[in-house]
């Protein structure tokens, strides 16, 4: 497997070289980018040009991009949102148009995996937020602009009706046939949701990529794993058992400096790490 973080750790602020330069000092070598342009403008080319600077050198690889989910995170307050499922043909359009910005990064930058929410959470969401039909006809349409750039869609789990890992996988069988389309199981919403190594089952056919962070079991906490109630050791051993050998990215929020998340989610991707050897091992 390989193991990355995503740059959802410095989500509210802009992207520098710096944040690159820390993350490969302590060990990781690959990263999501979080597409937000208040974090990192995916519109301007010139800063495509120095993202691909500086990955040049620090090291670090782009294994995956996430879709566009807001206009802006300011002062820890949220801009205009974006959701592929809108029933409003206007709205779907824009967020559709947003996640083919982000995709063109990967005309200069090659990377795996574009992440993808389908609607917003269930506690947040408004009548027509989360159309079925919508959210269909969005999926289809960023699979066919990321199929010529080489670029997987993996559909991301989160709370809602459309995004529970059965329905991501009916999507993705009976849907879009045509389509390669994966889904990035987030284990920390899945954690939420009451049953995770159940999701790991059901979603294995389809995985493309793994989030992981922790919570209590009660609200999206992003906590770095094992500092929250997820049983890390079966979860590894459901892994195991389904074959999965893609990414793991930490998708831990800022809390306090960087570096103490940095340290603590390297150690946490050790301890992951050892796990998976000792079950090859077996």
């Amino acid at each position: 497997m390989r193991f990355g973080i995503s740059t959802h750790l410095y989500h509210d602020r802009p992207l520098g070289r710096d944040h690159l330069a820390e993350i490969a000092s302590y060990g990781f070598e690959t990263i999501e980018l979080f597409a937000t342009r208040s974090h990192f403008d995916y519109h301007d080319e010139a800063a495509i040009g120095r993202l691909q600077e500086w990955l040049g050198e620090t090291g670090l690889a782009l294994s995956s991009v996430h879709a566009p989910i807001s206009a802006s995170l300011l002062n820890g307050h949220w801009g205009e949102s974006f959701s592929t499922a809108l029933s409003d043909s206007t709205g779907r359009q824009k967020a559709v148009r947003e996640s083919e910005a982000a995709l063109h990064i990967a005309k200069r930058i090659p990377f795996d995996v574009l992440v993808v929410h389908l609607g917003t959470p269930a506690e947040r969401s408004q009548p027509g937020d989360n159309n079925r039909a919508s959210a269909f006809k969005s999926a289809e349409e960023i699979c066919r602009l990321a199929e010529p750039l080489g670029v997987r869609v993996a559909l991301e789990v989160i709370p809602n009706d459309l995004s529970r890992p059965g329905s991501l996988v009916h999507l993705a069988e009976e849907g879009l046939e045509s389509a390669d389309i994966g889904i990035c199981l987030d284990v920390g919403h899945a954690h939420l949701e009451g049953d995770l190594i159940d999701a790991i089952e059901i979603t294995s056919g389809h995985l493309a990529l793994l989030h992981v962070h922790d919570n209590r079991g009660r609200t999206d906490d992003h906590l770095v794993p094992f500092d929250g109630t997820i049983d890390w050791p079966a979860a590894v051993t459901a892994l195991q058992k389904v074959g999965y050998d893609g990414a793991l990215i930490v998708e831990a929020a800022p809390r306090g400096p960087a570096r103490d998340t940095l340290v603590r989610s390297r150690a946490a991707l050790r301890r992951i790490e050892n796990m998976l050897k000792a079950g090859a091992g077996r």
